[in-house]
Order: structure tokens, then sequence, then C-alpha cells
């Protein structure tokens, strides 16, 4: 029965954690301009590691293997989602020809000067950042455990798979 009680109390106190949380958005704005600075320095070195690996995986010709082409994919994806967030930082707060107003807790409304109704849209694809970031940490994902698979079927003195 004190099992059970410990359960209800631990459901409990996670609901009540999930429900009273702040929300985050998608890409994170600094106050200081030197978190924005570390930040986006952060980003360029990220930049630099996958533009490394990637060609680390071709001058090695690791890349006719199935399981690195998935990590070579998510070092291409990473790369272009940290432009993409740099630009969005950039864009946030540097640039003063886009207002940009939360409407909702969902919505927020993308004002633009007369004449700049490209950069709003770009604002707006480049907020989307997640469509980048979540399918690259998912080829790295595939990448890493058919490495791990073929690794374990050569240690049995298997066929890989």
């Amino acid at each position: 029965m004190s099992v059970l009680r410990a359960a209800a109390s631990l459901t409990g106190l996670l609901m009540g954690v999930l429900l009273t949380a702040d929300p985050a958005g998608a890409t994170q704005t600094h106050g200081a301009p030197e978190g924005l600075y570390v930040h986006q320095i952060a980003h360029l070195f990220f930049i630099v590691s996958m533009g490394t690996l990637e060609f680390w995986l071709r001058q090695r010709n690791l890349v006719r293997e199935q399981g690195w082409k998935y990590i070579q994919l998510a070092a291409i994806l990473f790369i272009l989602w940290n432009l993409g967030a740099m630009t969005v930082h950039f864009m946030d707060e540097h640039l003063d020809l886009l207002g940009i107003r939360k409407v909702g807790f969902w919505r927020i409304h993308i004002d633009s000067l007369p004449g700049h109704f490209g950069l709003a849209l770009l604002y707006y694809l480049l907020k989307l950042d997640h469509l980048l970031c979540v399918p690259a940490m998912y080829f790295l994902y595939r990448g890493l455990r058919r490495l791990l698979a073929e690794a374990e079927a050569e240690s049995a003195g298997e066929s890989p798979p």
C-alpha cells in the first residue's frame, strides 16, 4: 500500500510542476549584451564543430556506411539550425525593422516596415527552428544506434545488420 501512496504522491508532484511551469520559447532572447555574445559564440563553435565532423567523415570515406551517413546528415542539419538560430538572435537584438508582439500563448504578431515583408517572412520561418533541430537529433540517434549495432555484431562474429 505504501508503494501506491508513493506513486500517487510522485504523480501529484509531477503534475503540479508541469501545470505551474512557465512557457519556454524555442529561441531565447538575452537582455544583457554579454549573454548574447557568449550565446552567439557558442552557436559559431557548434557550427565549426559540425563542419569539422562533416569534413572528417568525407576525408575518411566513412559516409559509405549507413550509420555514418545518418551522422553526416545530422551534422548538416545542426549547421543549418545554428545558422538560423544565430540569425534570429541577431534580428531580435539588433534590427529595428520588425516589431514582434506576443498576442497569445501560442501566437506572435510580426509587424514589418513597408518594403520589409520578406524579412518578416524570413524571421517567421527561422523561428521554426525545431524543424531542423529535432530531425538532426533523430538522425544522430539513428546513426549512433546503427554504429553500436554494427560494433556488437562484429564483436559477436556476425555479419553487420
